[in-house]
């Protein structure tokens, strides 16, 4: 057992280039033995893509040793990467190319094209991912206006995750504030509001003493003006006999 960790140790310096190497390899994957195999290439963000289908089960054989290895995120695996780690792909992006040249040469045109694609996946346009994380729900304030150190976003930035129109985050969707008064109109404003919950809540203390003393004086005035209508209509009722019986 001894022999075989110091055979591995020794087999796993010379594939990695010394012990900087071997130490990188085990703060970020932590693969007991050391893992082996072929270099299949390497993506925008640095990180490097190995296959083994020999030494290891069907799953594990191929892997992904990360560039930046402090601030590494599944999310900065391109998806045609991504693809080839989960065996959707046999080709590898490196790749590619040659795979779509030698399988293109089974297409049978049925019509003549002036097309300048001659093969089914089209014209690619190049993608922008910021910091190479192409799952961008990740790029956003951790707080208001403080950016997000864990993912590189500077405080104020704007946050680079999609909205759907109609979100209320979405700046297209975002409807105007229409306010409908101001508290300090006759003071040049200062104060306004959009509703009178709004309004309620920017009142001091006294200005809602106040508001509440004349809302009870208003309400004293309409008893006092029901009181005196009802007073009338008895007077009314009276002066035409009523509470009488006929012919009593």
């Amino acid at each position: 057992m001894v022999y075989g960790v110091v055979r591995n140790f020794q087999a796993a310096l010379k594939y990695r280039g010394g012990w900087k190497g071997l130490f990188e390899h085990m703060y970020t994957n932590g693969d007991y033995p050391f893992k082996f195999g072929t270099y299949m290439g390497c993506d925008g963000a640095g990180n490097r893509y190995y296959e083994n289908r020999v030494d290891y089960p069907f799953g594990q054989h191929r892997w992904v040793e990360p560039g930046d290895i402090h601030n590494f995120d599944s999310a900065s695996i391109p998806p045609e990467w991504h693809g080839w780690m989960t065996s959707m792909n046999d080709a590898p992006p490196a790749a590619e190319e040659d795979y779509i040249d030698d399988r293109k040469q089974n297409i049978l045109p049925l019509c003549k094209s002036d097309a300048n694609i001659d093969h089914n996946v089209g014209h690619q346009e190049e993608v922008y991912n910021f910091h190479h994380l192409h799952n961008l729900s990740t790029v956003r304030s951790r707080g208001f206006g403080i950016g997000n150190p864990i993912v590189g976003l500077p405080p104020g930035a704007k946050d680079s995750y999609y909205t759907q129109p109609g979100s209320p985050y979405n700046d297209a969707s975002i409807r105007p504030r229409v306010n409908i008064g101001d508290l300090d109109e006759g003071k040049g404003g200062g104060r306004p509001y959009k509703s009178e919950k709004w309004a309620d809540r920017l009142r001091t203390p006294e200005e809602k003493a106040a508001l509440e003393k004349e809302m009870l004086g208003g309400v004293k005035a309409e008893i006092e003006v029901g009181n005196a209508a009802a007073a009338r209509r008895k007077l009314a009722m009276a002066a035409r006999g009523a509470g009488t019986v006929a012919g009593a």
